[in-house]
């Protein structure tokens, strides 16, 4: 038998195949909603989309097609093959979409970090990932995916200087492969969870507090 067959197969590979497959479809296509409303925020502006390749384009939508990656290994593949950093100006998205974009390891530091970077003051990260709690965990099971809590997101979020928002909501299946596109308040069970960030406008030049004025004693007020 070739060496190239007992090799095992990179996260990535595995993860493409498990999302391209009945169990990874129902999800995803629970998702498309939550893609959708994040293109449809910034109508006429550019978006950022990351995320595996079947995940299916949301229908109805006014917005122009957004710049489309995903990834295998530490490359980008799609409308661009590129790796980190990406070759986007600063502040050139009005909106960016994390969809499972590190649930094949990777390094989510630096990718949330150019995500920030690209994205317009004022704009939102929508970030879609993998709920380790969910009984339907055991479907991807050994498919090279990882998954993290959402506190776990939310210090990664603050690290790359985004706002998270206080409302997580879960989305997707519990345990039946079937697609569910109903958003709770709260992860609770279901396959994925929905966590947003926002980019804080700041002021160009840094305002200094002002200083007290001294009176002579004496003075009246």
């Amino acid at each position: 038998m070739p060496l190239s067959r007992l090799r095992p197969q990179p996260d990535s590979v595995r993860a493409a195949a498990w999302f391209a497959g009945a169990m990874g479809r129902a999800l995803l296509d629970s998702e498309a909603d939550c893609v959708g409303a994040a293109l449809r925020q910034r109508p006429g502006q550019v978006a950022l989309w990351l995320g595996p390749a079947a995940a299916p384009l949301p229908q109805g939508s006014d917005s122009p097609l957004p710049v489309r990656l995903h990834t295998d290994d530490a490359v980008f593949h799609g409308d661009l093959r590129c790796g980190l950093p990406l070759p986007l100006a600063s502040d050139s998205c009005a909106a960016v979409i994390v969809q499972h974009g590190d649930a094949s390891g990777g390094a989510p530091a630096e990718l949330l970090a150019e995500c920030a970077r690209v994205l317009l003051p004022g704009g939102w990260l929508w970030l879609l990932a993998l709920n380790p709690l969910s009984p339907y965990r055991l479907r991807w099971w050994g498919q090279g995916l990882h998954a993290h809590e959402p506190v776990t997101w939310r210090k990664r979020l603050r690290a790359a200087g985004l706002a998270p928002d206080s409302l997580t909501q879960g989305v997707g299946p519990v345990w039946e492969i079937a697609a569910d596109a109903r958003l709770q308040d709260g992860v609770g069970l279901r396959a994925a969870f929905l966590l947003r960030a926002e980019k804080r406008r700041l002021p160009m030049t840094p305002l200094r507090k002002p200083r007290p004025m001294a009176l002579p004693a004496g003075t009246a007020a």
